[in-house]
């Protein structure tokens, strides 16, 4: 029983950081209140693709945001893409090469098409929810160039590129904390 009350607290923690993150995103970003809720859900997407890739039997592919679908789960997509996704976005923050045009589906596309491309090329790894789909035409632009097969290294795991940060530290210390007082 109170393994299951230890459970139940961490996600409960887990849950409340995620949405004062994500809120506190919102203000930097001014994003009104009803959107903040639609930004702290995350999509319920494969996390690795299956062995076997049939996407190279037909050439070079790129992963894009597919037009015409819901702006919240086209957002909900591109934060799991981003945060648990671990897809390298860099290059669409502000400063970035991709950052413009500043379009949801823009961003979207350049993310989905990292972390494609980062796990194996996979028709499974091109879902997001039905937020995107596959091309052929490369969808790179000016000088924002889209990763392409074999560019990335698809060999290495999506946590090998994870750098411990002092928040995971406080949650690991919060969690810590609880499992004393139980």
């Amino acid at each position: 029983m109170r393994k299951k009350i230890w459970i139940f607290q961490s996600l409960l923690l887990l849950e409340c950081y995620l949405v004062s993150t994500t809120t506190t995103r919102a203000r930097r970003e001014g994003v009104g209140v009803g959107e903040e809720k639609a930004e702290a859900a995350i999509p319920v997407n494969t996390l690795s693709p299956p062995e076997g890739n049939t996407t190279f039997l037909d050439g070079t592919n790129w992963c894009v945001a597919r037009p015409g679908v819901s702006q919240v789960d086209l957002q909900n997509a591109l934060d799991w893409a981003c945060g648990l996704g671990m897809a390298d976005c860099q290059p669409i923050q502000a400063t970035g090469p991709c950052f413009q045009p500043d379009t949801l589906l823009s961003h979207a596309s350049y993310a989905f098409n990292t972390y494609y491309q980062q796990n194996g090329n996979s028709d499974i790894a091109c879902n997001f929810g039905g937020t995107a789909t596959l091309t052929k035409k490369d969808p790179s632009y000016g000088k924002c160039s889209y990763s392409a097969s074999g560019s990335l290294k698809a060999s290495g795991s999506p946590l090998s590129k994870y750098k411990a940060s002092f928040v995971w530290w406080e949650i690991g210390a919060i969690l810590l904390l609880l499992c004393l007082r139980i």
